[in-house]
């Protein structure tokens, strides 16, 4: 029995799904201020991280904080510190799509760390007082909300069915793929 054998009727439903994603990649700067003059830097690490994210605007904020933690040596490299620095941030993170027929009263959003904040660079300032490091990060985010689909629906439900089986071919091909490139398939499937 193909579709067109039976009248197909369509429904509009409401469901919850993603109405929306983002991602951004950044790279910041800070510049850390140890109470001694650093003669070299031994080490630089982000710890504690934690973050939230909020609706704002045409995306989603991601608002966290993490702790900077130099061990460095001064007094011409004959004793060693670490010196420590909370950083508050907010991330604006536009979203690439959005389901213009989502119900904004409905909206929940979430944000994951696809690259923990990480220090990539970490070198004396020019005036020999502070340290000046490099962090990069990198989040994903969704807002999932209520939103309208249509669906297929059969009149008669599966009872109406009768056990026979349904044909959802909706072209004339007889579905052979005679028109694939054979150059373009994966040889590893």
């Amino acid at each position: 029995m193909t579709i067109a054998d039976k009248q197909l009727q369509a429904r509009e439903i409401i469901t919850k799904a993603v109405c929306g994603k983002g991602r951004k990649f950044s790279t910041v700067t800070h510049t850390v201020t140890p109470p001694h003059h650093p003669t070299s830097i031994l080490g630089a690490w982000i710890i504690n991280h934690q973050y939230e994210a909020v609706r704002s605007g045409d995306g989603i904020e991601v608002i966290g904080t993490y702790d900077i933690n130099i061990w460095y040596s001064y007094s011409k490299n004959s004793q060693t510190d670490v010196a420590k620095e909370s950083v508050h941030y907010v991330e604006h993170i536009p979203l690439s799509y959005v389901d213009p027929r989502h119900r904004t009263a409905t909206e929940e959003v979430s944000a994951e760390a696809l690259q923990e904040p990480n220090c990539i660079e970490a070198n004396i300032s020019s005036s020999g007082s502070g340290v000046v490091i490099r962090v990069e990060r990198e989040f994903a985010v969704e807002m999932i909300a209520e939103t309208k689909v249509f669906v297929a629906v059969f009149p008669g439900g599966a009872d109406g069915l009768d056990g026979k089986d349904l044909d959802f071919n909706l072209g004339d091909g007889d579905g052979d793929y005679e028109d694939l490139d054979p150059d373009l398939l994966d040889d590893e499937l």
